[in-house]
């Protein structure tokens, strides 16, 4: 009986103790004591021929001051090439995104995840009104696109893919 009341109390000891700090063990904390805030700014889905003008998606929003970056949602159907273009104030932004397909095999299937490759980082350094314009370059399938805000600084990596 004795036994069982010691291996109670070690189990209470360990709970409270992973409790009362675990809090300080969190993956959010990436090497500094500044905690990581991604917040979506901008989300669209493109699946629909209407969304579109003369070919190119537009609209206009607030970014403030902030390091960017832009997301996708692709498949093997969304445009093969997808240009981006951000104007504001004090930004000039300009892209030409290409869809790549990576391989991946396994015992008994083939399949393929897919990304768009070009620079996705941006930094604005002043709160401003940007007018986006999105051109699937003549294909109108689907494709989410993001760009969401985080507290992350820009690499030359980033810049220079």
């Amino acid at each position: 009986m004795r036994k069982k009341h010691v291996f109670g109390v070690i189990c209470i000891t360990i709970i409270s103790v992973v409790i009362i700090f675990g809090d300080q063990i969190n993956p959010e904390y990436a090497n500094t004591d500044q905690l990581v805030d991604i917040s979506d700014v901008f989300h669209i889905r493109l699946a629909d021929p209407e969304l579109y003008e003369n070919g190119i998606y537009h609209e206009s929003f607030v970014l403030e001051n902030g390091v960017y970056e832009f997301r996708f949602t692709p498949n093997g159907d969304s445009p093969r090439s997808l240009s981006i273009t951000l104007v504001g104030n004090s930004i000039l932004f300009s892209e030409d995104f290409i869809l790549k397909g990576t391989p991946h095999e396994t015992d008994i299937s083939l399949y393929y995840t897919w990304d768009y490759q070009g620079v996705k980082k941006i930094q604005v350094f002043e709160d401003q009104q940007v007018d986006i314009k999105i051109n699937p370059n003549g294909n109108l399938n689907c494709i989410g696109i993001n760009l969401v805000c985080g507290y992350t600084p820009i690499t030359m990596v980033d810049l220079f893919p």
